[in-house]
């Protein structure tokens, strides 16, 4: 071998080490990044003693999509499940203090008071502030709830507008993959991004994805909706300004397909938009139907009867009065409405005295006769409309038939355990995003000591290299030296 053929040899071989040891630098600076996969260099030889370096990165499509999934499901119940934690507070207060169930539990406590003591007009106030307590928990959870579905509303155009700029920087980042694999130059960063992007984008909406040639990627959603191919496709939504009971929302629409809203506890939403589509449509007006439910079986309840008259509104009124809304058939916004009877509110001019003794609708109506002090046939018998079974809406999701009192801790008892449900669920599905996202640290990702083990290799490769070089310089010099 002639002295310039060991020289190419040795530089060949510097070359080569110093771009393996920029690869595993490069690889040590982004360990810490979940969106980097690491770089592997391959030295091949080429011409005898000569060696290349092609760079490669580590990937696995299989774990790639296992991990997209596992995202889209964690968003979307995770969206279901912190949504629902802040509903409950918004219309049950902290430990149910403020829910229509408490307030109903203490006015059944001050009737049955003022029942034993009909005399006492303190306890017929009491009952009517409790009543109060009643129609405040009713309207306030009912306005909760209509705030909160506009509040979902607003969070849903934001996500829709997040996914659509998602969209716009995953066709740069596909334009570069694209534009790198046709010129043969390295698109390991671009296809880094893209894979971020790809994330992010699950977290909105399921996706699934292929490959065309030049790494042209190709998404759709869960479904099978076209997401990305060439260009986006478009995400549209109309938000709205407020939201009514019983009022639907908008759907967001992907490509003029619309997007289907979850169900269940355990929800069949995969992302974010899903989730929150589920908040607005499905819990939230369940929950409203659920109130409109218990508001009305609060003014049958306390409905005023009369031989050859008609069931009149008493102590709960509403804007149909004197007309009792009718049985077992939902009245949607009515516990947004639900108000105390005027003609029994001191507050207003009115007597609590036509709670015991009847007649707020007219003489048609009294029932205390002889205006006894100590009549309290009437009081036993609202006492014991609140314990009566009747019949409620199906479509409130809970007991077709109980009492008002049962209704309204059946409501609280629904939510609990759809949140439990949902709790559950989103333990779980977080469990499995982040072991999918392990799993595919572990086949891409960098083990810092790894490379410190190849650093260490390559430094001896280069040190072999040098003395190689030294040595050729040392002979070149002596042979020069001998020809002098």
């Amino acid at each position: 071998m002639s002295l310039s053929s060991a020289l190419s040899i040795a530089q060949s071989a510097l070359l080569a080490t110093s771009r393996q040891t920029s690869v595993v630098t490069r690889n040590v600076a982004d360990a810490d990044n979940p969106n980097y996969s690491r770089r592997i260099a391959l030295v091949t030889s080429t011409t005898p003693g000569a060696r290349s370096v092609d760079v490669q990165r580590a990937a696995n499509d299989l774990l790639f999509r296992q991990n997209l999934g596992a995202l889209s499901a964690y968003a979307g119940q995770s969206a279901l499940y912190n949504g629902m934690d802040q509903l409950d507070v918004s219309v049950n207060g902290v430990d149910n203090a403020s829910s229509p169930s408490t307030a109903i539990g203490n006015l059944q406590q001050a009737l049955q008071l003022y029942a034993t003591s009909p005399s006492n007009q303190n306890l017929g106030s009491s009952v009517i502030d409790a009543a109060k307590q009643v129609v405040r928990s009713l309207n306030e959870g009912s306005k909760a709830i209509q705030d909160f579905r506009t509040q979902t509303d607003g969070q849903i155009d934001t996500a829709v507008k997040d996914l659509n700029s998602l969209l716009n920087q995953f066709q740069d980042a596909n334009t570069a993959v694209m534009s790198g694999t046709r010129s043969g130059t390295d698109v390991s960063d671009a296809l880094d991004q893209r894979d971020a992007l790809l994330k992010k984008i699950a977290n909105y909406i399921p996706v699934s994805t292929f490959t065309r040639g030049d790494n042209d990627m190709v998404i759709t959603t869960g479904d099978g909706t076209t997401l990305f191919e060439t260009i986006p496709r478009t995400v549209s939504f109309a938000p709205s300004s407020g939201y009514a009971a019983g009022a639907a929302g908008n759907t967001v629409y992907i490509d003029n397909v619309p997007v289907s809203a979850g169900s269940g506890g355990n929800t069949t939403a995969s992302g974010t938009i899903a989730g929150l589509l589920q908040l607005r449509d499905g819990v939230a007006s369940t929950m409203q139907s659920q109130l409109d439910e218990t508001a009305r079986g609060l003014i049958t309840a306390f409905a005023e009867t009369a031989p050859s008259m008609p069931n009149a509104a008493g102590l709960f009124t509403w804007s149909g009065a004197p007309a009792v809304p009718a049985a077992g058939t939902l009245v949607d916004g009515l516990a947004g409405t639900i108000k105390i009877n005027a003609a029994m509110d001191p507050s207003t001019g009115g007597n609590p005295t036509l709670l015991r003794d009847g007649g707020a609708n007219g003489v048609a109506y009294v029932a205390n006769t002889t205006g006894g002090a100590s009549y309290s046939n009437l009081l036993v018998a609202y006492g014991d409309q609140l314990d009566k079974p009747m019949t409620f809406d199906p479509l409130a999701g809970i007991s077709a038939t109980s009492s008002v009192a049962d209704y309204a801790a059946n409501s609280i008892g629904w939510l609990q355990g759809v949140r439990q449900q949902a709790s559950t669920a989103a333990d779980a599905k977080e469990a499995l995003a982040q072991r999918s996202a392990d799993a595919l640290s572990n086949a891409t990702g960098v083990n810092v000591d790894q490379e410190m083990s190849l650093m260490l290799d390559l430094e001896h490769t280069y040190q072999a290299s040098a003395r190689m070089m030294k040595t050729i310089d040392d002979m070149m010099t002596a042979l020069l030296s001998a020809v002098g």
